[in-house]
């Protein structure tokens, strides 16, 4: 009934006639009207004064189709994960060897996290600052004497090997504990920097240098075993093309443990945790 009514609205009174057979339903371009309405009309009488045949004009039905769930835009699977077959891979390669390799790589970067980069630098972490001194490593406690003067001086004696001098002044302002030593003949005086925002930003950009080293050297690791890999002449391109990918997930299962040390670290450093 509300569709006839708004039907009716749309015509003048004095259009309508008192006759039911006047009301022609028409169509629009070749679409029959809706039967059910004009069945509808010519069952209706009108009481109203006669005029001209009114034409009543429908629109074709429109279907409304139910609109499907949006899909979801396809996202990048991540790569499937490498089964790594210890007995396989270990009879192309030294494997024993490349986990060793990288393990070292992040050994020495757990070392140097917990050497380099305190928020207060101590006697203990100078005292084992890595020099490099005519293509040999030293320690700079071997070179020379560290004490703390005071809580806010250390001072490092280095009478025995005044030699060592500019190298160890390198050495320490480049250890990434924010350290600037003023020299005094044989004896370097080390202002002990203040816990500021800015300086615990500089340890974790330090964090993230060493974290970067590490990955290189690890990278450089899988590179040398798949380098020596494709060298094997009695190695199907199958069995060669698996070992490279289980060699890089090795690796890549390393670095990922070293960001995380990394992100651990810097999270200690800013103060976040």
């Amino acid at each position: 009934m509300l569709r006839i009514t708004s039907l009716f609205r749309a015509v003048s009174l004095k259009a309508l006639v008192t006759n039911s057979s006047d009301i022609v339903c028409a169509t629009t371009n070749g679409v029959p009207a809706n039967r059910t309405i004009c069945s509808a009309l010519q069952n209706i009488r009108f009481d109203i004064p006669a005029g001209p045949t009114v034409v009543l004009a429908t629109h074709p039905p429109v279907r409304h189709y139910a609109k499907g769930k949006d899909k979801k835009k396809d996202k990048k699977g991540a790569p499937a994960k490498v089964q790594i077959n210890e007995e396989q891979l270990g009879n192309l390669i030294d494997l024993e060897g490349l986990r060793t390799q990288m393990e070292k790589s992040l050994s020495a970067m757990k070392d140097d996290y917990v050497k380099n980069l305190s928020l207060r630098s101590t006697t203990g972490s100078i005292e084992t600052l890595r020099i490099a001194y005519e293509g040999k490593d030293y320690q700079l406690q071997e070179l020379g004497q560290v004490v703390r003067k005071n809580p806010k001086t250390l001072v490092v004696n280095l009478v025995a090997f005044p030699q060592t001098i500019p190298v160890v002044l390198q050495a320490i302002q480049r250890s990434g504990m924010n350290l600037n030593p003023q020299q005094d003949g044989t004896t370097l005086f080390i202002p002990v920097p203040k816990v500021t925002r800015e300086h615990r930003e500089g340890l974790a950009k330090n964090a993230k240098v060493l974290f970067i080293k590490c990955r290189d050297r690890i990278k450089d690791a899988q590179n040398q075993s798949i380098k020596k890999l494709k060298k094997q002449t009695n190695v199907s391109e199958d069995d060669a093309f698996q070992a490279q990918a289980q060699i890089t997930a090795i690796a890549d299962n390393f670095i990922k443990e070293a960001e995380k040390l990394m992100e651990v670290k810097q999270s200690e450093l800013l103060g976040d945790k």
